[in-house]
């Protein structure tokens, strides 16, 4: 008698898309170890090609507790690391010169870019993400630049710090 072959299905979920479990937090999707359900394009053609996603077993539903364990530990300790980037952040100013009309007036603007970028100077690892600024800064002065640097367990419960900034005008002729 020949053996027959099954064929590795992908499962399907209760609207009629298909069942993956991520592999990393995707946007407006889930988090990291949820089983979630996507319409199979998506699947197929974002989440599994760059490896946000597989396609859950029964093997993989069994074992996706303890992957949840797991996971919630490292973002356990991932928080913890945003909390002490958090509190360095509190301790340092950051100066930023740029050339101005008249000593005020900014010929261009500092925006989040130039502001994560002089964090990382000092070792601060801030991404342009981070930083929340309503409108780009074009005056000289000294502000005060608030960062989310991401979200407790909850989700929704931001970290959060603040950083003094001082534009002043470049007086380095550049």
């Amino acid at each position: 008698m020949a053996k027959v072959k099954k064929r590795n299905q992908v499962r399907k979920g209760t609207h009629g898309g298909m069942q993956l479990v991520l592999i990393e937090d995707v946007m407006h999707l889930g988090r990291q170890g949820d089983l979630v359900e996507v319409k199979p394009g998506y699947g197929r053609n974002f989440l599994l090609p760059n490896s946000l996603a597989v396609v859950p077993s029964e093997h993989n539903i069994r074992l996706l507790e303890q992957y949840k364990i797991k996971i919630r530990k490292d973002r356990e300790a991932r928080i913890a690391d945003l909390k002490a980037l958090a509190e360095q952040i509190k301790k340092n100013s950051i100066t930023i010169s740029e050339k101005a009309v008249d000593g005020e007036h900014l010929y261009g603007s500092v925006t989040s870019a130039d502001i994560a970028k002089a964090l990382k100077a000092r070792n601060l690892l801030v991404e342009t993400e981070m930083v929340r600024l309503t409108d780009p800064i074009k005056e000289c002065g000294i502000y005060e630049v608030s960062l989310i640097l991401g979200y407790d367990l909850d989700g929704v419960t931001p970290i959060e710090s603040k950083v003094q900034l001082a534009v002043l005008p470049d007086v380095s002729g550049k």
